[in-house]
């Protein structure tokens, strides 16, 4: 009986130890991971084949996707707020 009561408990833990497991990547998809979508004012750099190019407000240049917009056109655009990561070239 004591053995049913062991090998119980080790199948259960392992079951938690599983449950716990697929929470974590379930919260890490949807907290870190997941788009941030955002609805502003843009002005268009460029038209190129990937889409188009838009500066932001904060000066950031972003694709905003296919558009029929001309460089120097302000127009609102929805993009992923991901996409505004700022690149630093350091030259010391």
């Amino acid at each position: 009986m004591s053995d049913l009561i062991k090998n119980n408990k080790i199948v259960i833990g392992v079951i938690i130890g599983v449950i716990m497991t697929v929470s974590s990547i379930f919260v890490y998809l949807f907290w870190y991971d997941s788009t941030d979508k955002v609805t502003e004012r843009v002005r268009v750099i460029a038209n190129i084949g990937e889409g188009c190019i838009a500066e932001t407000h904060d000066g950031f240049a972003v694709n905003i996707g296919p558009c029929d917009a001309f460089p120097g056109e302000v127009i609102v655009a929805t993009f992923d707020v991901k996409s505004k990561k700022q690149t630093t070239n350091s030259t010391k």
